[in-house]
């Protein structure tokens, strides 16, 4: 694997997020050394965030809708982790270039209160582990130029991660049928996206599963505390300066995303 390859790729993302100019795709750089390399892009600016003081509080999933891996050609999610400054605080509005070229999408949070240690996790460990569901939107944003994205490029971008927003009345994995629960995303009453939890994965906690076997896979394992963002329930739906955009999964509540007029 080539590392200085690696570190430049790195330091052209960090460079991009900071500057608010989007670079060129990095896949055919990358292609050689694949998906492992990808991640070693995303590990060194993991590495470099944390260094700088930034916190880790959870991860996040993509590509779990079928319809976009077979976009990309990939037959399973890719991972990003969040840090803390990432989470919205509840009606707080982003500012404009705080993410780059940002979409949303609504996903299913799930916060967990214990940790989930070890190999070979099962489905009833990761729900003894769950403190409680949230309804989520997540800003999406790409630092390579046009979203002209392909699995290569997303990896190395921290699996396109901008900020989240989470709401703010929990519920109990008793409470709500992830699976059959469904999702509304309008803006200005106008219906821009429809989705249900069975659209991740067939069901949210079959991401965070997978998500949870990964992370103790790669040798960062979930913490209690840490925050997973599932997936999207429904299309990405892009955003400008102005638009307000109501969220609402049926079972656990609605969130309110704002951004603010250029």
């Amino acid at each position: 694997m080539n590392t200085s390859t690696i570190e430049r790729m790195a330091a052209a993302l960090r460079t991009a997020a900071q500057e608010g100019r989007p670079i060129s795709p990095l896949r055919d750089e990358l292609a050689a050394m694949g998906v492992d390399g990808a991640y070693a892009v995303q590990d060194l600016n993991t590495a470099f965030h944390l260094e700088s003081g930034r916190r880790l509080t959870g991860r996040k999933i993509g590509l779990t809708s079928k319809s976009v891996q077979q976009q990309l050609g990939v037959d399973a999610p890719d991972f990003g982790m969040l840090f803390a400054d990432m989470e919205l605080a509840p009606d707080e509005a982003i500012a404009v270039g705080r993410v780059p070229q940002p979409k949303v999408e609504a996903e299913v949070a799930v916060v967990l209160e214990r940790d989930l240690k070890g190999e070979q996790i099962t489905l009833s460990q990761l729900m003894s582990a769950v403190a409680y569901v949230l309804p989520a939107v997540e800003i999406v944003g790409s630092r390579i130029r046009d979203w002209d994205i392909r699995l290569l490029d997303t990896i190395a971008d921290n699996a396109s991660s901008g900020l989240y927003a989470l709401g703010t009345s929990p519920k109990k994995l008793s409470e709500v049928d992830l699976r059959t629960c469904g999702m509304l995303m309008e803006r200005k009453g106008e219906v821009v996206s429809l989705g249900v939890g069975a659209a991740c994965l067939g069901h949210p906690l079959n991401a965070a599963l997978w998500l949870a076997r990964k992370m103790a896979e790669v040798g960062r394992p979930l913490q209690a505390g840490d925050v997973i963002m599932t997936g999207a329930l429904g299309p990405m739906v892009a955003v400008s300066p102005g638009d307000v955009i109501d969220t609402t999964i049926a079972g656990l509540g609605a969130v309110k995303t704002a951004f603010a007029a250029a």
